[in-house]
């Protein structure tokens, strides 16, 4: 199947299953050394001990379920191993194994598993899955899950399950252990959807729905969860909350404004006694905030019950947030000076040593230098070395700081470095929280570059409601598992392997190149910063273009809907179908709409059935929402109750809201339709000839339609395809090298121009921020032998030049060049700074129009 989408015409091929090739590796055919886990319908034995570790006990179980999902039989779960005859999975900690394995590759280690096939002495072969603690061991039995077609989004997002009647494990042994010590995400912004389901499915947010939310984040092999958090306590609002999370081995953690495991809607729930109330100030109010904190420490030390041993209970396994921000998430008060919030901490920490019986820098801590608490750290505040600094991004995608260990790792501090990252956001300059908006290729741009820094102790993302955000969730955390392993060929293959987990290897190249697209469109402007004013109908009618791109893609969604059975429809149209549909109709809806206020400025007749056609797509949005509300026999109701239509301001609307049309009542009707083919347009933008547009006063080319390149020393150009608004994008990695100053790492564009003019070259540029904090980031141009032209940037969130780059998703740098003449020319770009995403270049000798999206053309000439 051929279709124009993203810049390129491309074909794709169905993706050929892979070969069962390597140690511990699940496949329908078996060799004799092989390990039966189905074997003609009947899925070997689960052996557990009894004593393990609940965590532990509660993965074997779950593994013997999704042996019922694969092969439609249940299989025992045995604590005697001498009882079992024949093929055994053993699930167990290092050292506790009753087979004899080879685990020392694994003790010691944080969350590392080993698998091995081996012999029973009583005959038959086991599976051992030992983990160097529990989560080890919850990680390797999902891992073999996932390997037998059991989706970590099976539940959450209804994929089936594929029946199996013979599966094999491949004999061998391997390990595997995480890279990023804490990884998770935070349920955020979770009204109306996901609190309106969660209410009227479990009866709030309780430990019933926790539990769900826990077995998926040990299944994407996550450890650490934010709770949800508007106008919700984790810890108060269901006493069963922290012993669930204990259960199945979850650390838990409040959010970046949320000190001492309290959250912040605790402080306004218990005022009696004056423990806690009052005003949330440490300057007025300290006694109560210390108290109040005390009481959040003492319970985590107060910890579980006892487990099936017979043991007491251990403190629940938190990561401490410590720090102060203002009431509902707000600036500290203006004045508040860097010492104040480091005796707040040394209060903090008193108070931790104090319950625990432990030097405080024996419980795990994070600090997160999330906007204003930035400012003070870069002004000099101190951190104690123990505590983890959590930067952030700029809630849209870019992160804001990192460290600069420079040469000498031995400057990582011991409390180490993470980041919190953003899928989903409330604030300025827009509300950003229906749909996925994120492309994983910038998730992964900006990641490699933390990882790159030593950001390596924590990594957690927003997700709002968990929902529509499958995609990218499951891509950060498989990232944060082993982001060395994330390369950029891994990246490329990552939206059809995917695609395959959910739906299959046939389907997979076709549903993974619907992912990207939609991620990459609705990346451009975020769907609720559209309106009918966003794209200008008369500049290369953009707007008609934009529409276009998402009816291409709409068209493949609904291709591939129809191929698959109907025991995966519901999930499809979850993960894929409605994201593109809703996003097609939106931009319909005020594509129609812009067109009825320019009939209408024109006494034009079609302007009433314009306006027929926006009042249809605006039902349609409401009617697309209903179906997904009404999915898997309402399953899922609420969760797309979003409102996205409407905006005036950064807030959401309280109801959508139907764009105002014009209606004409005595109109005239011309002959001629203003807008002709608009098919012809959007072919014309990608027809991938290569062909310039010297003749009309421009030319654009894609950056990685380059000439030549130039690498440096121990730094190289690389093309990551998809990333950013058309073709791709080229970086330089690793990212983190230092500036280049010699003007000889470049890359070179061959042109010719027809005519002799003044010129502008335009560097199309993805957003980021200067995480340094040295002034800004740079790069260099020039054309022929002229003197290279140092560009810079320095993007400060929540100033007008940032959310202008925020909304229209790019950063345009400019360089004049002064009597070009007609006739052959080398562009040269060269690297200064990393970080710097080159997306395309455009010359401009007198013909560009002002555009949202650009020139239509993008070629280069060799």
């Amino acid at each position: 199947m051929k279709w124009l989408v993203g810049g390129l015409a491309m074909m794709f091929l169905p993706l050929q299953a892979l070969a069962c090739e390597g140690a511990v590796s699940v496949c329908e055919g078996a060799s004799a050394t092989d390990f039966a886990l189905i074997k003609s319908g009947r899925p070997a034995t689960v052996y557990v001990a009894g004593d393990a570790p609940k965590p532990v006990l509660r993965v074997a179980n779950d593994f013997a379920a999704d042996l019922e999902r694969v092969s439609g039989v249940r299989p025992a779960v045995v604590h005697d191993l001498k009882a079992v005859s024949g093929d055994v999975v053993v699930i167990a900690e290092a050292g506790h194994s009753p087979l004899p394995v080879d685990d020392r590759g694994v003790i010691g280690k944080w969350e590392a598993y080993a698998q091995t096939v081996v012999s029973r002495p009583e005959g038959g072969k086991a599976l051992v899955i030992v983990g160097a603690d529990p989560r080890g061991a919850i990680y390797g039995t999902y891992d073999i899950s996932a390997k037998m077609g059991v989706s970590p989004w099976y539940w959450w997002a209804d994929v089936p399950v594929v029946k199996k009647s013979d599966l094999y494990v491949t004999a061998g042994y391997r390990t595997d252990a995480p890279k990023v010590k804490y990884r998770g995400f935070f349920i955020n912004d979770e009204e109306p959807s996901f609190g309106g389901w969660a209410r009227e499915k479990f009866g709030g947010i309780n430990h019933d729905l926790y539990g769900h939310v826990f077995e998926l984040e040990l299944r994407l092999k996550g450890n650490y969860l934010w709770p949800a958090m508007w106008g919700k306590a984790f810890w108060d609002d269901d006493p069963l909350n922290p012993q669930t999370a204990a259960d199945y081995g979850i650390v838990m953690g409040t959010s970046h404004h949320e000190p001492m495991t309290r959250a912040q809607d605790e402080w306004h729930r218990h005022t009696d006694g004056g423990v806690t109330g009052g005003k949330w100030d440490y300057r007025t109010n300290a006694a109560n905030l210390r108290t109040f904190w005390r009481g959040g420490i003492e319970r985590m030390q107060a910890g579980g019950q006892p487990s099936s041993s017979g043991a007491v209970g251990q403190p629940y396994e938190n990561v401490v947030t410590i720090g102060m921000r203002g009431d509902g998430d707000e600036p500290m008060s203006e004045g508040t000076a860097t010492h104040l919030l480091e005796g707040i901490v040394a209060d903090q920490r008193q108070i931790i040593a104090d319950v625990t019986g432990k030097p405080a820098d024996q419980t795990p801590q994070v600090w997160a230098l999330y906007k204003e608490v930035q400012d003070y750290y870069d002004h000099g505040m101190k951190v104690p070395d123990d505590v983890t600094l959590l930067f952030s991004d700029d809630n849209w995608g870019q992160i804001r700081r990192l460290p600069d260990l420079g040469p000498d790792p031995g400057k990582m501090r011991a409390g180490g470095y993470g980041v919190y990252y953003h899928f989903d956001y409330v604030g300025g300059p827009r509300n950003y929280k229906w749909l996925n908006t994120n492309q994983i290729e910038k998730t992964w741009q900006q990641m490699d570059l933390a990882w790159e820094s030593g950001a390596d102790r924590l990594w957690i993302v927003n997700v709002g409601d968990i929902k529509p955000l499958e995609f990218p969730l499951s891509f950060f955390m498989d990232m944060a598992w082993n982001p060395d392993a994330m390369t950029p060929e891994a990246l490329q293959a990552y939206p059809a392997k995917w695609a395959g987990q959910q739906f299959g290897d046939d389907d997979a190249a076709e549903i993974g190149e619907i992912l990207t697209r939609y991620s990459q469109y609705n990346a451009r402007r975020k769907p609720e910063l559209l309106n009918a004013t966003s794209f200008n109908l008369d500049s290369y009618n953009e707007f008609g273009d934009a529409f276009l791109h998402y009816d291409f893609v709409g068209m493949a969604a609904k291709a591939q809907q129809a191929k698959l059975p109907d025991v995966a429809q519901s999930s499809y149209f979850q993960l894929v179908q409605y994201p593109v549909a809703a996003s097609a109709n939106l931009y319909d809806l005020y594509l129609t709409v812009a067109r009825n206020k320019d009939f209408a400025s024109q006494n034009d007749g079609r302007a009433n059935e314009m306006a027929v056609a926006a009042k249809s797509a605006f039902a349609e949005d409401q009617a697309l929402s209903d179906q997904y509300n009404t999915v898997s026999d309402g399953k899922w109701r609420h969760m797309m109750d979003q409102t996205h239509i409407g905006y005036t301001g950064w807030q959401q609307p309280d109801t959508q809201v139907m764009p105002e049309v014009v209606t004409l009542s005595a109109p005239n009707v011309p002959e001629t339709p203003k807008y002709g083919n608009l098919s012809w347009s959007v072919a014309k933008t990608f027809d991938g000839t290569g062909r310039a547009l010297e003749d009309d006063g421009y030319i654009a080319i894609e950056a990685e339609h380059y000439s030549r390149k130039v690498d440096g020393p121990n730094v190289h150009w690389q093309v990551i395809p998809n990333l950013g608004r058309t073709l791709s994008s080229v970086i330089s990695m690793p990212q983190t090298a230092a500036p280049a100053t010699n003007n000889s790492m470049r890359l070179e564009y061959n042109i010719r121009t027809a005519k002799t003019a003044d010129a502008t070259l335009h560097l199309y540029l993805a957003p980021t921020l200067d995480t340094r904090g040295g002034g800004g980031l740079r790069i260099a141009v020039s054309i022929d032998e002229r003197p290279p032209q140092a560009l810079s940037f320095d993007l400060k969130p929540e100033t007008p030049e940032w959310n202008q780059a925020v909304s229209d998703n790019i950063v345009i740098l400019k360089a004049p060049f002064k009597g070009l003449k007609a006739g052959r020319h080398t562009i040269k770009v060269f690297r200064i700074d990393g970080n710097v995403v080159l997306e395309r270049l455009v010359l401009d000798t007198g013909g560009l129009k002002p555009s949202y999206l650009g020139p239509p053309e993008s070629a280069g000439i060799n």
